[in-house]
């Protein structure tokens, strides 16, 4: 499948594509007539370039992560490593947004309890 085809039936920008084949992870990926030709076990690791952007990881923690994956045997450890300080990082944001969300429930409360309290009166 080329590059085009790739990025249509997998919905992956043709920027994901052309960043992944500049890393040479390809694996078995073949030039064909002047076209990158993609294999299902390139769409595998795709799906995890996607993912992992998806999860908030900059380009080059991308290639680190997938450079480790392809070429580390034992690279689990410090992959783990890397999802461990993402997850960490989103807990924290998500943990953040929590006080925002308390604090301006907070002051809807107050503003729905003065409007009550006036009409009391």
């Amino acid at each position: 499948m080329t590059i085009q085809e790739a990025s249509k039936r997998y919905n992956i920008p043709l920027d994901v594509l052309r960043e992944y084949e500049s890393w040479g992870l390809c694996g078995a990926v073949k030039k064909v007539m002047g076209a990158w030709q993609y294999d299902e076990e390139d769409i595998q690791r795709l799906s995890t370039i996607m993912t992992l952007h998806d999860i908030g990881f900059t380009n080059d923690e991308v290639e680190r992560y997938m450079r480790l994956l392809l070429e580390e045997k034992d690279s689990g450890p410090e992959r783990l490593g890397m999802l461990k300080q993402h997850r960490d990082s989103t807990l924290d944001e998500i943990h953040f947004k929590q006080k925002q969300l308390d604090r301006l429930d907070y002051l809807r409360y107050k503003i729905q309890k003065a409007a009550e309290t006036s009409q009391e009166e």
